[in-house]
């Protein structure tokens, strides 16, 4: 099932690539493997998968203590501040920054094992209430008061757009994080060049492409309905 999960996923970054004119190798697939047992990732990574995203920290530690290959692990679940210790070394982004306490305690728990934390910054572009993130207007000074933090490298913007039936309905959000992080980049705060934009998931991945995602997050699309431990 996983295997030609993929194959249909696969067509359809490719053909969403083509209609935006851009080139397949610009975004990046993170099978989202929360609640996912390891058997199932292992035949995603027989098709070819590397990049994986959880949700939570310590299923990623489990995880990571039974596949020991080199993968790339993304952390792509609101983070506690508690937690951000154990990750140091761990993860390759973590996706979900939505708030200056949370970016400096990685700043802290990474300056002391002499590490950088390459991040993205969670925009609740949409302004729902049930989400986490920064208001689209609070963002540029958060980004601000985060490129002064020597070790973390803000390297783009994350988004989780609302759950809808018709992803045509959040091209808007997606759009206007591309704004927005075209807006920042413009400018030229020190320490600030972002290139990243994770959004896009299962249902409205296509659309997130062509409004110039690079990371996007499918679960359900490749491993079927969430198991809930």
């Amino acid at each position: 099932m996983v295997t030609e999960n993929l194959k249909q996923v696969e067509e359809k970054i490719q053909k969403a690539c083509e209609r935006a004119g851009r080139k397949r190798e610009d975004v990046t697939l993170i099978a989202v493997s929360k609640t996912k047992p390891v058997e199932m990732m292992r035949e995603a990574m027989e098709a070819g998968i590397v990049t994986f995203g959880e949700n939570k920290v310590q299923e990623m530690l489990s995880k990571q203590e039974t596949l020991t290959e080199p993968l790339q692990w993304h952390l792509i679940g609101h983070l506690q501040r508690n937690k951000v210790r154990s990750i140091v070394g761990k993860t390759a982004r973590i996706h979900s920054v939505d708030s200056l306490r949370l970016a400096r305690q990685i700043q802290s728990e990474f300056e002391k094992q002499g590490k950088t934390a390459d991040i993205l910054v969670e925009v609740n572009v949409a302004g729902e209430e049930s989400k986490f993130g920064f208001a689209p207007e609070e963002t540029e000074q958060a980004l601000r008061e985060m490129a002064l933090l020597p070790n973390i490298h803000v390297r783009g913007l994350m988004t989780i757009a609302p759950f809808v039936e018709n992803p045509e309905e959040n091209r808007v959000h997606f759009r206007n994080l591309n704004k927005l992080l075209v807006d920042i980049n413009s400018k030229n705060i020190d320490n600030i060049n972002m290139d990243e934009l994770s959004m896009g998931m299962t249902g409205d991945y296509e659309t997130a492409i062509e409004e110039g995602a690079t990371w996007v997050r499918v679960g359900t699309g490749i491993f079927g309905s969430r198991i809930y431990l």
